[in-house]
C-alpha cells in the first residue's frame, strides 16, 4: 500500500486515505465487500476525493459497479501504471509502446464508455445506436493497435540489426535489470559517462539507453539501461515492451540492481525475479549490485547474506565499491572471450589496436619479429587474428570457449 501511494504521488495525485480489507476471496461484482465499499464511499465524500484506486486489478464489470456505488472514477493498479508511463515517455518508440499498452487494457472497457446506449438484450427494438457506437470504437482501437504493431516491428528490426552489428565486433552486452528506483540510470551514469535523467522517484526511466565502458586494465562492455520492474507488473507493459526486453535475452550477463536501503529489499528481489522468469530469462548469468549503500546504517542479515554469496556493495551516487563491481564484471565476462598469444609484425600495429580496443591484453613483448601479445579477445576477433596466433586455435589452458552457464548470486 505504501508503493501504491508511491505511484499514486509519482502520477501527480494527492493521496488522501487508504483503506485495507482482509477478505479470503474477492466478490464477483465489485472486488471488495459490500461493507467495505459503503466505508469507502462515505470516506471519499467526507474527503472529497475524487479517485479511487485499487491495488488489485479491476474487471471492467467490477470497476462500473464501483463508479456506481462510491460516486468516484475507479481504476486499478494497471491504469495507474501505464498513467505514469505516458507522463514519461520521451521517445516515439516509448511513446508507441505505452500507447498500446493502454490501448490492450482499454478495449475490454469500452463497453463502460457507452454504459447509456448499449443493447439491453437481444429482439427487435433492442439495437440502438449504442451498439453502433461501440462496434465503431472497437473497429478503431484494434486499427491502431495493428498499426502500432506494424511500427514495433520495425523496432524490434532494427534493434536486432543493432544487436548483430555488436555481435560482429565482439562487444559482450551488460544489461542492467532491478526493480523500479534501485538507481540503475544513475549506475548507467557513473559507469558509462552518460547524463540520462535519474531522480529519486518510480519509474523515471522508460527509454532505453546503452554505453560503453572501457575501464582501465580490464575489457571493454556495452552497458544497457531498461525499464524498471515492480509487484505486479501489467502483462500489457510487458508485451508492449517486447522490443526493448529482447535486448535482456541477447545480453552475455544482467546485472541486477538492488536497493540495500529498501526494507523490502528481498521483496523486490524476488519481483524481478518473477518477471525474469516470466520473460524466460530464469538461470541468466546475473551479477547482483547493492546499491545505495551509503545509505544503510547497519548492514542487515538479508545484505550480509549476498555479499557472503557474491553480490557487491556498491554507491552508484558516491562512486564507492565500483571498482569491486567491475572486477566482478569482467570475472563474470572472461568466459565470452578466449585466451590466446600471438605475434603481430610491426607493420601491421593496426591489429594490436584492435586486441587493445575490443579485448584485454594480460602482457606484451616486444620481439625481433613483432610484438608478442597475449590476451583475452572476443570470438569474432579471432579470424582477423588467426594469421598471427602461436598457441593454435585452442582457447585458455587448450580448451574451446566455454559460455557462462551460471547464475553468479
Amino acid at each position: 500500500m505504501e508503493e501504491l501511494a508511491r505511484l499514486a504521488q509519482a502520477a501527480g495525485a494527492e493521496v488522501l486515505a487508504t483503506v485495507v480489507q482482509e477478505r479470503g476471496a474477492p466478490t464477483p461484482p465489485l472486488h471488495f465487500g459490500r461493507g467495505k465499499v459503503d466505508e469507502v464511499t462515505a470516506l471519499a465524500r467526507s474527503l472529497g476525493a475524487t479517485l479511487l484506486i485499487s491495488d488489485d486489478s479491476l474487471t471492467p464489470v467490477q470497476e462500473r459497479n464501483l463508479v456506481r456505488s462510491v460516486g468516484v472514477r475507479v481504476i486499478d493498479r494497471t491504469a495507474l501504471i501505464l498513467d505514469i508511463f505516458a507522463q514519461r515517455a520521451r521517445t516515439s518508440e516509448g511513446k508507441l509502446q505505452v500507447e498500446l499498452a493502454q490501448l490492450t487494457y482499454l478495449l475490454p472497457r469500452l463497453v463502460g464508455q457507452w454504459a447509456h446506449l448499449e443493447r439491453l438484450g437481444g429482439g427487435i427494438g433492442t439495437r440502438g445506436p449504442g451498439e453502433t457506437q461501440l462496434e465503431s470504437d472497437r473497429r478503431v482501437v484494434r486499427r491502431r493497435i495493428g498499426q502500432i504493431h506494424t511500427a514495433l516491428g520495425h523496432v524490434q528490426r532494427h534493434r536486432r540489426l543493432l544487436r548483430e552489428h555488436r555481435r560482429d565486433v565482439g562487444l559482450p552486452v551488460v544489461a542492467l535489470v532491478g526493480y523500479t528506483n534501485a538507481g540503475k540510470t544513475t549506475l548507467l551514469n557513473r559507469l558509462g559517462g552518460a547524463h540520462g535523467r535519474a531522480a529519486d522517484q518510480l519509474f523515471v526511466t522508460l527509454d532505453p539507453a546503452a554505453r560503453l565502458v572501457s575501464p582501465p586494465g580490464l575489457a571493454p562492455f556495452v552497458l544497457t539501461d531498461t525499464v524498471g520492474f515492480i509487484q505486479k507488473l501489467p502483462a500489457q507493459l510487458v508485451a508492449a515492451f517486447k522490443a526493448t526486453l529482447e535486448e535482456l535475452a541477447e545480453a552475455a550477463l544482467l546485472m541486477h540492481v538492488v536497493d540495500a536501503s529498501h526494507p523490502r529489499a528481498r521483496e523486490q528481489m524476488a519481483a524481478v525475479y518473477q518477471v525474469l522468469g516470466a520473460l524466460g530469462l530464469e538461470g541468466r548469468p546475473t551479477l547482483v549490485a547493492l546499491n545505495k549503500i551509503d545509505r544503510v546504517n547497519e548492514v542487515d542479515g538479508f545484505v550480509r547474506g549476498l555479499v557472503t554469496e557474491g553480490a557487491v556493495p556498491v554507491s552508484a551516487l558516491t562512486g564507492d565499491g565500483l571498482p569491486a563491481l567491475l572486477q566482478g564484471t569482467e570475472a563474470a565476462l572472461r568466459p565470452t572471450r578466449v585466451r590466446c598469444r600471438f605475434v603481430i609484425p610491426y607493420a601491421r600495429i593496426g591489429v594490436m589496436g584492435a586486441v587493445y580496443e575490443r579485448g584485454r591484453v594480460l602482457a606484451r613483448r616486444n620481439q625481433m619479429e613483432g610484438i608478442e601479445l597475449e590476451a583475452e579477445v572476443p570470438p569474432p576477433l579471432l579470424g582477423m587474428l588467426a594469421p598471427y596466433r602461436t598457441d593454435g586455435s585452442a582457447g585458455s589452458n587448450g580448451s574451446e570457449r566455454v559460455p557462462v552457464k551460471e547464475a553468479i548470486r
